[in-house]
């Protein structure tokens, strides 16, 4: 028989437990009643800018309140990741994440965050392929020709890579490692000046984004042989993808998703995961992305989990191959 005080004790703990439950719940049902900031950890007009300003309007106008784009840019993302990992946990404050999260994970020793421990996925917003390009100078038109001609000639052939650490320059990295080459690095400020120099032919390789290089492509400024992502692109269904090309298991490819602080309460996250489903599924928008070389990427929070985790165990593989190190 259990004593009168333990019973007293018990439903005066099952009352404040259902309380609680009740005061979080009611609370989930007014959310958002107030404007949301989306952080983007890096300065305006990037690639990571430019997305979460397209996708910001719809998202507000579907959560019936503004989603006020904040740009908090250094440490190669890590200063805005960190803001939003230590803001409160009730959804007010999200983060624009992308590859950096895992990459920045495995190049830094230590980081003032965790990108699995510290955030709550939201989801996914799309996925961007990286295409495998060569200055048209050099005699190779496939991915093979390619590692065949850089076995031959160790010394004659460099990467364009747009920073250091960045998914670009650990596309390279992999395939180096993968195909067993050993074309070198050159280091560029950006994406920008990585481009004019293979361009202009004093790099002769790069893997860039198929939004910023498609118009040197489509010029003949630059010769394409692989897209480095898992599918070939619907923008040119004819270029192979680099495990078709004789590299098999080969696959990079930039993605961009939504992270609340740990602790957001599960139904606000699940608010806003409706809200960011929704305005993927748009066929406007779905096309109107897609003509600029990105692919929605609608998703539950566990599907972001899952990616981001695979992503962190990839980029600390080819880190520790690679030796990299933080400038």
């Amino acid at each position: 028989m259990t004593p009168p005080l333990l019973t007293r004790l018990a439903r005066r703990a099952l009352l404040a437990t259902s309380a609680l439950a009740l005061c979080g719940a009611t609370w989930a049902q007014k959310f958002p009643d107030r404007p949301i900031k989306l952080l983007v950890p890096f300065a305006v007009g990037g690639g990571t800018d430019i997305l979460a300003r397209e996708i910001s309007p719809k998202l507000g106008e579907l959560l019936g309140q503004p989603m006020v784009v904040e740009n908090k840019g250094g440490a190669g993302g890590n200063i805005g990741s960190d803001l939003v990992a230590k803001s409160p946990a009730d959804g007010y404050t999200i983060l624009f994440g992308s590859n950096t999260l895992s990459i920045n994970q495995a190049l830094y020793k230590t980081l003032p965050f965790d990108p699995v421990k510290s955030f709550a996925p939201i989801g996914l917003v799309a996925t961007a392929p990286l295409v495998l390009v060569v200055n048209p100078a050099i005699q190779v038109h496939s991915v093979q020709e390619l590692i065949a001609l850089a076995k031959a000639k160790p010394a004659a052939l460099n990467w364009s890579a747009p920073g250091n650490g960045t998914p670009h320059h650990l596309a390279s990295e992999l395939f180096n490692k993968m195909t067993g080459v050993k074309i070198t690095h050159v280091q560029y400020k950006g994406a920008g000046p990585a481009m004019s120099d293979v361009v202009a032919g004093h790099t002769q390789a790069a893997i860039l984004t198929l939004s910023s290089a498609k118009p040197f492509i489509d010029s003949g400024k630059l010769r394409i042989l692989a897209v480095a992502a898992a599918k070939r692109s619907p923008l040119l269904p004819e270029v192979p993808t680099v495990a078709e090309s004789g590299v098999p298991g080969y696959e990079v490819e930039l993605w961009y998703g939504l992270f609340a602080p740990q602790g957001t309460p599960s139904a606000v996250v699940q608010t806003l995961n409706a809200a960011l489903t929704k305005s993927l599924q748009d066929k406007v928008a779905q096309t109107r992305f897609a003509s600029q070389g990105y692919v929605l990427r609608p998703g539950t929070p566990d599907d972001l989990r899952t990616l981001l985790a695979a992503d962190l165990e990839r980029s600390i593989g080819v880190v520790q191959e690679a030796n990299l190190k933080p400038e």
